[in-house]
């Protein structure tokens, strides 16, 4: 069974940092591109970034792009996303999924909110 657990979001303030992981279990992680989203209240779920493979190529959301770093460890299973000078924007609800996302595997999230 796929699950994503998605930890590390908290209160920070504005500027501050964070940084998020994803634990990924029941299927073969280092096959898979990865992406981050966030939904934010009242808003569609947005992709964040999106990872290919252990330093391999990245694509950012213009909004976070030079703020926001996006790793991951496939002898870990772990996927992170490092958020530098955050916004009161950035404030959502995290999550991670495979690329593309299937509905089935959207963990709980974990929540992001930067206060000014």
């Amino acid at each position: 069974q796929v699950q994503f657990v998605e930890s590390g979001g908290g209160l920070v303030q504005v500027g501050g940092s964070l940084r998020l992981s994803c634990g990924a279990s029941g299927f073969t992680f280092s096959s898979y591109p990865m992406r981050w989203y966030r939904q934010a209240p009242g808003k569609e779920r947005e992709l964040v970034a999106h990872i290919i493979s252990a330093g391999g190529t990245t694509v950012y959301a213009d909004s976070v792009k030079g703020r926001f770093t996006v790793s991951r460890d496939d002898a870990k299973n772990t996927m992170w996303l490092q958020m530098n000078s955050l916004k009161p924007e950035d404030t959502a609800v995290y999550y991670c999924n495979i690329d593309p996302p299937k509905r089935e595997y959207w963990g709980q999230g974990t929540q992001v909110t930067v206060s000014s």
